[in-house]
């Protein structure tokens, strides 16, 4: 099968799967077959399909990241030290130990179709496996993800290894000391089970800075802070800090070339 051929048999597959959705015309055009199968990827309840499914999907996705550019976590420039690093670009096509994925506390990827969230596009690119992966985490857990914890899956068909689910404070409003405690605890736990599972490289987003309210300098601060201050001692050779838009790049380089210590910031 060729990419086109692939994409119209999983909107197929999965058409079948969801008859909610079967008079939904399929367009024409490949960028809005890929739309409609990333919609549906999206709204897929967890379970693992049958290896026929499985087989395309996984081919289809590798091809497509393949197409838009695999970069090695181990060719990046260090920005501070020898162990810090700063990477603008789309990290699902980062090939690193670990990704860290900003989860929502159901840990079950984001349910929105074509949403701009990083859940979205880091399950949309890991494929099914990964939101029937959580689910089996939390069926276990029984109850909701906490805030400042962390769990650790297979990256299935991104490059890296592994995902790490964290769920960060959403303030939407005054920020306290308790945001800022909760959010030094999630790069604090992604970096302890990065460890526990021997990983050597380990790519954070932009945990809360985005649709969680928080701000993104502050966030930025508590980031690079907490991970100074874990790095000694700790078995990990590679941070990668990730961002995605320009206003992010500049923050993160401020801080970097700056003052050798993040000062902190007086909260309520």
């Amino acid at each position: 099968m060729n990419q086109e051929e692939r994409k119209l048999y999983l909107i197929g597959r999965l058409l079948d799967e969801m008859p909610q959705y079967r008079d939904i015309t399929v367009p024409e055009d490949s960028e809005g077959r890929w739309r409609l199968l990333r919609s549906l990827f999206n709204v897929r309840p967890a379970g693992i399909p049958d290896e026929d499914f499985l087989s395309v999907q996984n081919a289809f996705l590798r091809q497509m990241t393949a197409e838009k550019g695999i970069t090695e976590a181990a060719e990046l420039t260090p920005a501070e030290g020898e162990r810090i690093y700063l990477w603008q670009g789309d990290i699902t096509t980062l090939r690193a130990d670990a990704v860290v994925n900003a989860a929502n506390s159901a840990l079950l990827g984001c349910w929105q179709p074509l949403h701009g969230c990083i859940d979205n596009i880091i399950h949309t690119m890991s494929g099914v496996q990964l939101r029937a992966a959580c689910a089996e985490i939390m069926a276990a857990q029984g109850h909701e993800e906490p805030i400042g914890c962390a769990k650790i899956t297979p990256g299935f068909n991104l490059p890296a290894s592994y995902v790490i689910h964290t769920v960060g404070p959403a303030p939407m409003g005054i920020l306290r000391k308790t945001h800022y405690e909760q959010l030094a605890s999630c790069y604090r736990s992604c970096m302890e089970a990065a460890e526990k599972q021997g990983c050597k490289s380990l790519a954070f987003c932009c945990i809360s800075a985005g649709v969680f309210g928080f701000p993104q300098k502050e966030a930025a601060e508590t980031a690079v802070r907490t991970v100074r201050e874990y790095l000694p001692g700790s078995t990990l050779r590679q941070i990668i800090f990730n961002v995605f838009t320009d206003a992010d790049l500049r923050i993160y380089r401020r801080i970097l070339t700056g003052a050798a210590e993040v000062p902190r910031t007086e909260v309520l």
